[in-house]
């Protein structure tokens, strides 16, 4: 009985923190889309990006803290840093991200190829990110 447990949440974890990150993932490239449907002038492309990660961002810290860390407030104060540091985590994986989607959107002609590097990024990025929070944030 212990082995099944065992192999269940070895799996778990990663099947949960997958869909968790395909959920984010889609949630950022709606609100990159939708923000260059609403403003597409000067800057747009990075403006929808960090509007983008933003959401994203939140959308995924929530679920990682409530689902893949099972975290809880050591202490009933309401300032907890734990944000903070998972958003310092975040940056790094970040630039990562965005590194490719700019790469993407600057090599490629077809407007999509912009969401390809995004996928492709955050992809990346919240492969590591996984390792990063677990070392430095939900500790």
């Amino acid at each position: 009985m212990g082995c099944i447990i065992w192999l269940n949440s070895i799996f778990m974890i990663p099947a949960k923190y997958a869909l968790f990150a395909g959920i984010s993932i889609l949630i950022n490239l709606v609100f990159q889309y939708l923000s260059i449907l609403m403003y597409s002038g000067y800057a747009s492309f990075y403006f929808a990006m960090v509007i983008g990660t933003a959401f994203g961002l939140g959308a995924k810290y929530l679920l990682d803290k409530k689902f893949i860390f099972y975290y809880k407030k050591p202490n009933k104060s309401l300032y907890s840093p734990i944000f903070f540091y998972y958003v310092m985590t975040g940056m790094f994986t970040t630039l990562i991200f965005w590194g490719i989607e700019i790469t993407f959107h600057t090599l490629y002609s077809d407007p999509s190829a912009k969401y390809v590097g995004a996928l492709i990024g955050l992809t990346i990025g919240y492969f590591i990110k996984y390792f990063l929070d677990k070392k430095y944030v939900f500790i």
